[in-house]
């Protein structure tokens, strides 16, 4: 029993401490999505899914729950958020070219089909998407890529 009670101490102290790190958070002054919404033209339909599922960890800017500022949780958020911009962030579409467009697209396709995206770790908390809703995404981005294939 004393065991138990030193580990226990041991993690309680483990915890305090890692209060005091506070990883960067993926918080520009305003999300930037201008250029990727007027060369995708979604309709309101998908902006109200990229919007409510997509943005916080696939732009500049997310929107943190209170939990974020709870460690190991803002530990475990910071690496997701960075690994979703680092897969596709449509804060950076101007920068991408068009094939990079058409292939990110592609992507997100193949994700939302598989039920990769969202994560099954972000819907516990926020929802999934509906089967509407991933067709309605699927249908648009198909479409989209025609914008981006070369003749």
């Amino acid at each position: 029993m004393k065991i138990l009670k030193k580990v226990l101490i041991g993690l309680l102290l483990v915890l305090i401490a890692m209060q005091f790190y506070r990883p960067e958070q993926n918080d520009a002054e305003y999300r930037d999505v201008a250029a990727f919404v007027a060369d995708t033209e979604p309709n309101q339909e998908v902006t109200a899914i990229l919007e409510s599922k997509c943005y916080d960890c696939h732009s500049n800017k997310t929107v943190y729950p209170w939990y974020a500022q709870v460690a190991p949780i803002s530990i475990w958020l910071a690496d997701h958020v960075e690994e979703g911009n680092e897969h596709f962030n449509v804060s950076q579409w101007d920068t991408y070219d068009d094939k990079k467009k058409d292939h990110k697209l592609d992507e997100l396709i193949e994700e939302v089909e598989e039920g990769e995206m969202p994560l099954d770790s972000y819907t516990w908390m926020h929802g999934g998407i509906t089967e509407t809703e991933k067709n309605a995404l699927i249908a648009w981005a198909t479409q989209t890529r025609n914008n981006y294939k070369k003749e």
